[in-house]
């Protein structure tokens, strides 16, 4: 496909699905090919190991957050290489060097706002926000790629942003002391919610850009996510003055960590996508949100707010019934079980 058309699949609706990869073939055959929810375990690992990524980033305060983010894509980038030069893959291939270079931008910018937020929000707060992305993969899907957007999407969309204004209290709902009161008595101001909310963005457009990506193999699209990222951050670390190495040996190992649970979270991500449509893949990252909240009370000590709990109640809520929704839509139809969640599938 010439490359003056990449995004026209956008414009004009998917292309048919091209033929599954070899190697993706012997992966799902190995992992049990009749697994039905395969794509959706290994972006529940995913979630995993990206929620570990953030307790390290909330608890390097001595680390400026973008250089932080430069540490998390040289994890990205180290281990996919070796891979990409062993498995004789195109580096760069034709025909999909513009959306490359899309998902490169959107998950880079994604993920220096998300670092922010994490260290400037409490933890369960900035992911509940952050893991939206459901909402915002239905809308971008029905922007691009012409997926219906039913009454069912726009009830959850309305209802996860209801639980991401309780999460973040903007002051003209709450009034003006409802911006500073965090779940420790400490404060933190609006650009983290901002942050959080831009990044939630960014993040749903990757989800589209990785199902236009599917058939190319995960260390390609890994290696140009990780050197086009690395030389993003290093500019960004670069003009703010954040570029220098952790001062004491714990932090240098955190940020080893940090670049292992990073390449291990992003394989399981690209996987999850190449094997699962991107919906259910954004709903299974969602698990992160329980994470956070376990992470947040035993390793900062911090016990969530009632606003923050209702919110991510709606926002889980929400979550779970999309993810209902599509279990129920693979039933038969003579199915009695089927049958029960009419009221979801709106049959």
């Amino acid at each position: 496909m010439p490359e003056n058309l990449e995004l026209q699949q956008f414009q004009e609706g998917a292309p048919p699905p091209d033929p599954a990869p070899r190697w993706l073939e012997r992966l799902q055959r190995r992992l049990g090919a009749d697994c039905p929810y395969l794509g959706i375990l290994l972006a529940t690992l995913s979630s995993l190991f990206f929620s570990l990524c953030s307790v390290i980033v909330k608890g390097l305060v001595d680390v400026n957050p973008m250089e932080l983010a430069s540490f998390r894509f040289v994890g990205v980038l180290l281990p996919a290489l070796p891979i990409l030069i062993y498995t004789r893959q195109p580096v760069f291939p034709e025909g999909k060097r513009v959306i490359l270079l899309l998902r490169c931008f959107m998950g880079t910018t994604g993920l220096m706002l998300s670092f922010y937020a994490f260290r400037h929000m409490p933890l369960a707060d900035a992911s509940v926000i952050i893991f939206s992305t459901p909402v915002f993969v239905a809308i971008f899907a029905r922007a691009f790629l012409k997926e219906p957007c039913t009454l069912f999407n726009v009830l959850t969309i309305n209802m996860t942003l209801l639980g991401v204004v309780l999460i973040t209290r903007p002051p003209f709902v709450f009034g003006d002391k409802a911006e500073s009161e965090d779940v420790a008595g400490k404060t933190y101001d609006i650009w983290g919610p901002v942050a959080a909310i831009s990044s939630t963005l960014f993040g749903a457009n990757v989800y589209i850009l990785l199902r236009a990506l599917k058939n190319l193999h995960f260390s390609v699209i890994m290696t140009n996510f990780g050197t086009i990222a690395l030389v993003y951050t290093l500019i960004v670390c670069a003009s703010i003055g954040a570029v220098c190495w952790p001062s004491c040996g714990r932090d240098r190992w955190l940020v080893v960590v940090l670049g292992v649970f990073s390449f291990l979270g992003q394989i399981l991500l690209t996987l999850s996508l190449q094997i699962e449509q991107a919906g259910p893949v954004a709903i299974a990252r969602c698990a992160d949100i329980v994470f956070a909240f376990v992470w947040q009370m035993l390793f900062f000590g911090e016990t969530p707010t009632a606003y923050s709990l209702v919110g991510a109640v709606m926002v889980m809520g929400s979550v779970v019934l999309t993810a209902l929704k599509k279990w129920a839509g693979t039933l038969p139809r003579e199915s009695s079980l089927r049958k029960r969640f009419r009221l979801i599938l709106l049959e």
